[in-house]
């Protein structure tokens, strides 16, 4: 009962800021290794993407945070198209516990970036002829996760190895 008084304290809430500072595109590029060639044929694409953060540290709570996403398109052995976008932001986040900290510039800020990456690939793509591409949302709060997990396997492993003598 404690716990929820705390949690509703105006002072801790005041304390906690978040602010979409900038958002804007870093880097893009497209690419049709095989066009015109690859328009001749039938359209069955396979696609694949590649999602990545990088987080740089600006100021004290001023964070640019970094969306990358690649998707590459291949018709049988041919590549279609590769499109890469670098999404970034730039955002103020005070007053988070070091935990949180790490959810919010690995989850919650990737998850406002998406869309507008998203945007850009879209376009990217319809502007190399090729038909509208809408990928699809991205569970940001599960690679998080999922990274955090694997981290913290990794360190259980190399907690338990020890160096060998000789």
């Amino acid at each position: 009962m404690a716990e929820n008084a705390q949690s509703n304290d105006p002072r801790t809430q005041s304390e906690r800021q978040f602010s979409v500072q900038r958002v804007y595109v870093k880097d893009a590029s497209f690419e049709s290794p095989n066009a015109p060639d690859i328009f001749r044929g039938e359209w069955k694409p396979t696609h694949e993407l590649n999602v990545s953060t990088k987080v740089n540290r600006i100021q004290d709570d001023l964070f640019e945070v970094v969306l990358s996403v690649t998707v590459s398109a291949q018709l049988g052995d041919k590549t279609a198209f590769i499109v890469e976008v670098q999404q970034a932001g730039i955002f103020g986040i005070a007053g988070f516990a070091e935990q949180e900290m790490g959810a919010m510039v690995g989850a919650y800020c990737p998850n406002l970036l998406f869309p507008y990456a998203r945007e850009v690939v879209s376009d990217l793509v319809s502007k190399g002829s090729f038909p509208q591409l809408v990928l699809q949302h991205v569970n940001f709060d599960a690679l998080f996760a999922q990274h955090q997990q694997e981290a913290m396997q990794r360190a259980k492993g190399e907690a338990t190895e020890q160096p060998s003598q000789h």
